[in-house]
């Protein structure tokens, strides 16, 4: 196999035998061919000369390939991103959810430390009722009504009570 840079043997133009021509016509023709082929042969040497538009078409081609890698990457951190953002949103939602359980399980305690205050009240208010003889029931009765018609009165009576009940205690402590 002969190597296109190889030159050519006398005789012969790129393969064909050159002393066989049988007449003018004939050897213009081979003529011709063999300009054709040396005009490509000229072209692909010219080619492989011109290192400028080699080294154009080769940065092409390597900007091309940058472009797609660089794609490829932007993509993927793009999906990535949309990845811990659905993430985020999800643990922001659990950590919601158990915002809202905690906050009623807070209430029903509350709820629940209302109604045993409310009953403890009622019973001490039925037992106070029940141990506290009619007369003085009708008494504090009429007292509380008397307050709601004049409070001023009953204003200064409890103030009266309350220094009455500071020196009592006082007393009683210990205190002269």
């Amino acid at each position: 196999m002969k190597d296109s840079n190889d030159p050519v043997e006398p005789g012969k133009a790129a393969g064909k035998a050159v002393g066989g021509a049988k007449g003018p016509d004939e050897l213009r023709q081979q003529i011709q061919e063999t300009r054709g082929q040396l005009g490509d042969t000229v072209e692909e040497l010219a080619a492989k000369a011109d290192v400028k538009a080699r080294a154009r078409a080769r940065g092409a081609e390597l900007k091309g390939k940058a472009s797609e890698a660089g794609h490829a990457v932007q993509d993927k951190a793009t999906e990535a991103g949309h990845v811990v953002q659905g993430k985020a949103v999800e643990a922001g939602h659990v950590v919601q959810d158990k915002a809202v359980q905690a906050g009623h399980v807070v209430q029903d305690k509350a709820v629940q430390a209302g109604h045993v205050v409310q009953s403890r009240a009622t019973q001490a208010g039925h037992a106070v009722q029940d141990n506290v003889p009619q007369p003085v029931r009708t008494a504090v009765t009429n007292a509380v009504q008397a307050g709601k018609r004049h409070p001023r009165p009953v204003l200064i009576a409890g103030a009266g009570v309350v220094v009455a009940a500071g020196l009592l205690r006082r007393r009683h402590n210990g205190h002269h």
